[in-house]
């Protein structure tokens, strides 16, 4: 009775069950994996929201790119030309892109370790997901050999997410050379996911901001609120199309997103006034990503426990001793109180390593890094 794009089995693991069972309980747990901004003690401003009450919004004016004034203030925020479509999401985005340049069967090559959701997206538009690796060598790189030999006669597009979620790694120019090449020898396009890019830590001079104009014949750069304002509820993202071959897929991109319309008028209206009222937003998230950054590279500074580099985002990798399993890791913090998510949840080819939200509120990461460390 069901599409076969959906046959997922995914029963609760022993890591979810014990997480529960720990809230059914009523037991302590200091959330180290707290990735949502609005439930991470931000101070946003009390008449952000007020915008959204523009009465123009109560004008419905189907547009299948998305407003022209907020694809206009998006384009001047961020140097990203006119060839812009507004979507609900980054996810929406990648499943606009992936009905635009695959055909069931197709592939896509996305990065490992990276954001989980990759082979679900693809699946649901009948998209197979091939993963090429990042390798730890004295930091995160692209392993620009394993991308090639990845692409197959049906790969039709490279993503790239810059920064990398949850490496926090960049692409760095050298990187961004080959793999335009690739791209180009073989007629693929470049997705670039760019929703962390506002949150540098420590990036190096070689580290590329933007796939934007990056000499390649069609990339596409997406963004959104979630991470930008710090907004997930508001559901607008942006896709930004470059290079030779832009202006023909956004013609055919626009006939997808037609078939939808699912950007809301009132986000739209509001948005000079959510990207620059929470300005003070991006502030407060920087400045606790570094404060607790730096903490959690003191606390480990002499215990068994490594950071691996991290240079943009919102993320910390911890390499844990091999004392434990990444699984037996996992349940012995949470004994003690601490969640954080396995490095295996992101597909990290070994273990164990520990994945903690340099998001989370600077008391709740202070003495949830203690107890890892302790332990």
């Amino acid at each position: 009775m069901f599409s076969s794009r959906i046959a997922w089995s995914v029963p609760p693991n022993r890591l979810s069950h014990a997480l529960e069972a720990r809230r059914a309980a009523g037991l302590e747990i200091l959330d180290l994996a707290e990735s949502n901004p609005t439930a991470a003690g931000l101070e946003y401003p009390p008449d952000l929201l007020v915008a959204l009450a523009d009465a123009r919004a109560m004008r419905y004016e189907p547009e299948a790119r998305g407003l022209a004034e907020a694809r206009r203030q998006v384009s001047e925020a961020f140097g990203l030309g006119n060839q812009l479509l507004l979507t609900a999401s980054t996810s929406e985005a990648y499943a606009l892109l992936f009905k635009l340049l695959c055909d069931p069967g197709d592939e896509v090559v996305v990065p490992r370790p990276s954001y989980p959701l990759f082979e679900y997206l693809a699946q649901l538009e009948c998209v197979a997901a091939k993963q090429y690796p990042l390798f730890h060598d004295h930091g995160w790189h692209v392993d620009v050999a394993a991308l090639g030999a990845a692409v197959t006669p049906r790969t039709r597009a490279i993503v790239v997410v810059n920064p990398n979620n949850p490496t926090g790694s960049c692409v760095k120019q050298a990187e961004l050379a080959e793999i335009v090449q690739i791209a180009a020898r073989h007629d693929l396009a470049l997705l670039s996911d760019e929703v962390f890019a506002a949150y540098p830590l420590d990036p190096p001079s070689d580290a590329v901001r933007t796939l934007h104009d990056c000499g390649a014949p069609l990339a596409f750069c997406l963004g959104g609120l979630s991470k930008y304002a710090a907004l997930p509820q508001l559901k607008l993202g942006w896709i930004a199309a470059s290079g030779e071959r832009a202006a023909a897929a956004m013609s055919r991109l626009e006939w997808i997103a037609d078939t939808y319309l699912s950007v809301g008028s009132p986000v739209q209206w509001a948005l000079a006034t959510l990207l620059k009222g929470t300005e003070g937003v991006r502030e407060q998230i920087r400045a606790r990503t570094r404060d607790n950054l730096a903490l959690l590279q003191t606390a480990v500074r002499d215990s068994a426990m490594r950071v691996l580099p991290v240079e943009a985002g919102w993320y910390a990798t911890l390499r844990a001793p091999h004392t434990r399993s990444e699984e037996e890791w996992i349940l012995h913090l949470l004994d003690r109180g601490v969640w954080c998510q396995p490095g295996h949840f992101f597909d990290f080819e070994a273990e164990p390593y520990l994945v903690l939200s340099l998001l989370t509120e600077p008391a709740t990461f202070g003495e949830g890094v203690s107890r890892i460390v302790s332990s």
